[in-house]
Formats: C-alpha cells, sequence, structure tokens
C-alpha cells in the first residue's frame, strides 16, 4: 500500500447494517475511502476485481452467495502475476453471534465482527488492519506468501464452516440414481470420473457417458469418500485416481488431464495444494 488512503468494500446485504457500518468506520477510521457498498456475494466478487480494495468486509451470510464463498472466489480470480501484483485484500468477516463460526475465525487468526458492529471491538480491527496494510507496505512479507496464507485460510475455513458433514457410521454413497428419460439409470460411484456443478443440476461424467442429476454439489459432497473424490474446484470434484497428469500454465494456473475423459479440467487456487509436489 502507498501513500494513498486506505480504500474498502462493504458487501452487507441489510442497507441499514451497511449503512451503520460505514459511518461507524468513518468514525474509527477516518482516512479510510469506502469504495462501493454491494448487497450479495456475486456483486462482491464484480466490484472487488475492479476496484482493487485494500480491506474487504464481507457479511458471512448474503443471498445466493455467501461472503465466505465471494470471498474464495474472489481469491480464484484476483489477479497475480510478477508483473502487476497487488495484495489480496485484507479480510475481516461480518457475522451474526455463532461461536461455531467465531470459533472458526479465530482459529485461522481471521478478523470478524459480530453484529450489531461496536465501536470499540471495530477500533480494534481497524488497528489489526491497518498494521497488516503497514507489514505489506515495508515489504515485511513476501506477496507470495501473504497470498499463499489467505488461500489457506480460506479453505480451512470452507471446510470447517461447511454444513452437514456425513455420520462417521454412514458408508460413502455407492450409486448414484440418475433419470433418462423415464427411467433411472443405476450408475455405480465407482464408475464416476468426476462430478460437476451445472446451474440447477450436477453433470456425472463416466468413461462413455453423462448423466444430470438434481442433488446440489453440497448435499451431494458429504456422501463422497474424501479419499477417493478431491474437489478441485467450486463445482468440480474428481476421483484421484482418475488424474493422469497436473500441468501449469505461464500464470501459474494448474489443469488436470484425466484417464478416460479428453477435457481439461482448471484447478482453483484454493485446491491447488493438493498438487504440490512430494
Amino acid at each position: 500500500m502507498s501513500s494513498n488512503p486506505a480504500t474498502a468494500l462493504i458487501a452487507e446485504d441489510e442497507p441499514l447494517l451497511a449503512q451503520a457500518l460505514q459511518a461507524e468506520l468513518a468514525r474509527a477510521w477516518p482516512g479510510l475511502r469506502v469504495l462501493a457498498t454491494v448487497g450479495d456475494g456475486a456483486s462482491a466478487v464484480v466490484q472487488a476485481l475492479q476496484l482493487l480494495p485494500d480491506v474487504l468486509f464481507f457479511d458471512i451470510r448474503m443471498p445466493g452467495q455467501s461472503g465466505l464463498e465471494a470471498a474464495a472466489e474472489l481469491a480464484d480470480a484476483w489477479p497475480v502475476s510478477p508483473t502487476s501484483a497487488r495484495p489480496f485484500p485484507a479480510l475481516v468477516f461480518v457475522t451474526a453471534y455463532d461461536q461455531y463460526a467465531v470459533e472458526a475465525f479465530e482459529a485461522q487468526a481471521v478478523d470478524y465482527l459480530l453484529k450489531p458492529v461496536q465501536a470499540a471491538r471495530l477500533q480494534k480491527t481497524v488497528s489489526k488492519v491497518q498494521l497488516t496494510l503497514a507489514h505489506r507496505a515495508q515489504a515485511a512479507i513476501s506477496l507470495e506468501a501473504d497470498f499463499d496464507r489467505t488461500l489457506s485460510q480460506l479453505s480451512q475455513l470452507r471446510q470447517l464452516l461447511s454444513p452437514g458433514q456425513p455420520l462417521l457410521s454412514q458408508p460413502p454413497l455407492q450409486v448414484i440414481q440418475a433419470s433418462v428419460g423415464s427411467s433411472i439409470r443405476m450408475v455405480p460411484v465407482a464408475e464416476v470420473i468426476y462430478f460437476e456443478a451445472a446451474d440447477k443440476y450436477i453433470r456425472v461424467l463416466t468413461a462413455g457417458a453423462e448423466y444430470l442429476i438434481r442433488t446440489p454439489l453440497k448435499e451431494l459432497l458429504p456422501q463422497l469418500d474424501t479419499q477417493t473424490f478431491w474437489q478441485v474446484h467450486r463445482g468440480t470434484v474428481v476421483r484421484a485416481g482418475a488424474i493422469d497428469s497436473v500441468t501449469r500454465d505461464d500464470a501459474g494456473k494448474l489443469a488436470l488431464s484425466l484417464r478416460g475423459r479428453p477435457e481439461k479440467l482448471p484447478v482453483s487456487r484454493l485446491y491447488s495444494h493438493l498438487f504440490r509436489a512430494m
């Protein structure tokens, strides 16, 4: 960060709470410039990529896409290259009181604010964020190391706060029931190479066929054996044993080549740690 004033983006779906946060920020951090206020996660991602703020205040629960999901998508799309490296924004999640969420944030050293925002707590957050930005300005930590830590935090938070973990006694899903015309095809999970979210459906890909099911990916994931199926992108889960090779392009993006399928699948930055050489 240069001598220019720090900038921020607020994502909060309740307008009165967004206004209240902005007013409290004006008192706690007079030099901060709020570039925009948006009401949903998708808009937050778009605006953040356009405005490149220094700080993000993301409501953890928003319609459509949560603040955590928006932050993960933004991290995957954030422009990182040797010629145009800009630090990923400092993240502050805003949440109604939820002890489980608070413990997750604290475990990952991610700052958070409880609703309604209290002036004293906000001042502590402001001081913490200012220190983070100052360290970056002094090059106390490399951009790559800082970004890697943020990716690790977001990845861990997604696991900690993911809904509906299966019971240990519940065996992994063995068969997928997919509608084909007026019949139901029983597709052995052992034949599935990967799953891909597509609008309101999931594409189920085997070596020789494709099926559609209506089960949301977030409901399907807890039913799969995590040792067998790896999530590699927000909407893609791949059979680990079907991965033939992993390639990296000039921008550092990873892509998978699969045994039994011709397409290449992109790997989100959040899951790139799965493919570090042993």
